[in-house]
């Protein structure tokens, strides 16, 4: 099925496997790719967890698919010493041929410049039309709408109020939040998503890194045993409700807030935050610990048991040439 999300890609089926921190790791990102949809690498899992020089993995992502992969980046300006690492990381995919960018968090106008210099194309996440009117001014190419259903940070709105939100734009909007079954590819798309893109849905997978206690927890949770933390990066993160969780509870602390608050302080806060977030969430998801972080959305309501990505997205086409 063709659709403005899989003409800018390159791919034959319109899912992205979202880019996850810790679980995007380079298997399961070539494994979704070569069944036809768009695994997209998240470099700091790239690097920092999976230990690659970052050539070197997308090398390997190679290795495993010719297909089109994409590229996540995060941009917020949290120190000029990240935003070097993240333009250093854009110009190696670029000259690797990595040709769609996911971006997050910030303005993308560099990373569209420099992305259309050379035929790419660029999707930022936005979970309200303030971000997605931002992004539409920038020059992206589409939208990834996050809705109240996703894993990671998730939105404000329902994926049907948030496709009335930013649907006028003239871009075409990815459903990020929900998605798990291939029934439910075909529902984003009726209501006007060009894509959607499942993150929860692939940590269950033998191909992801994922530590067997995290997805099975996965497969055996449901929707209302998914709860937001701000005790992660200071926003709300979708986790699964472990005992952990209930024990170090689930809002900021006084200070914490306090400093959020603040012009200047937010961003030293956020770069703590995100210093212990990148150890904890590395540790508890890939690792073993008692820090039970595992990150999922709601999408958990549709996951029934582990399966092969490729069996996945091959279930989705054939919804789809259904639909079509």
């Amino acid at each position: 099925m063709t659709t403005a999300l899989t003409r800018h890609a390159g791919i034959e089926v319109p899912l992205i496997c979202g880019p996850m921190y810790p679980c995007s790791n380079p298997e399961l990102v070539a494994a979704v790719s070569e069944a036809g949809g768009l695994g997209v690498l998240q470099p700091v899992s790239l690097t920092y967890v999976f230990g690659f020089e970052f050539r070197a993995g997308l090398r390997r992502i190679r290795e495993l698919t010719s297909r089109p992969i994409g590229m996540n980046c995060l941009i917020e300006a949290s120190s000029a010493r990240y935003r070097a690492r993240m333009e250093e990381w854009l110009d190696v995919a670029l000259e690797e041929g990595v040709r769609f960018f996911v971006t997050s968090l910030g303005k993308p106008d560099w990373v569209v410049e420099r992305a259309h210099r050379v035929g790419g194309r660029v999707y930022h996440d936005v979970t309200e039309r303030k971000w997605a009117e931002k992004a539409r001014d920038c020059g992206v190419d589409g939208l990834i709408g996050v809705n109240r259903r996703a894993g990671g940070h998730p939105g404000p709105l329902s994926p049907e109020a948030l496709l009335e939100a930013v649907g006028d734009l003239g871009l075409p909007v990815v459903c990020a939040g929900g998605m798990a079954t291939a029934d439910d590819v075909a529902r984003a798309l009726e209501m006007g998503y060009a894509g959607v893109q499942m993150g929860t849905r692939f940590i269950a997978t033998p191909e992801c890194a994922a530590a067997e206690d995290y997805k099975r927890a996965v497969v055996e949770a449901r929707a209302d045993d998914v709860v937001w933390t701000e005790r992660i990066t200071g926003v709300p993160v979708a986790v699964l409700d472990t005992p952990f969780v209930r024990a170090v509870g689930t809002k900021a602390g006084p200070l914490a807030r306090w400093m959020l608050k603040g012009r200047r302080t937010k961003h030293w806060m956020r770069s703590i935050y995100a210093l212990r977030s990148l150890w904890r969430l590395k540790r508890s998801s890939i690792g073993s610990g008692r820090e039970d972080y595992w990150q999922a959305g709601r999408s958990v309501d549709g996951i029934r048991a582990i399966r092969p990505a490729g069996d996945i997205v091959a279930e989705v086409a054939a919804r789809l040439e259904r639909y079509a």
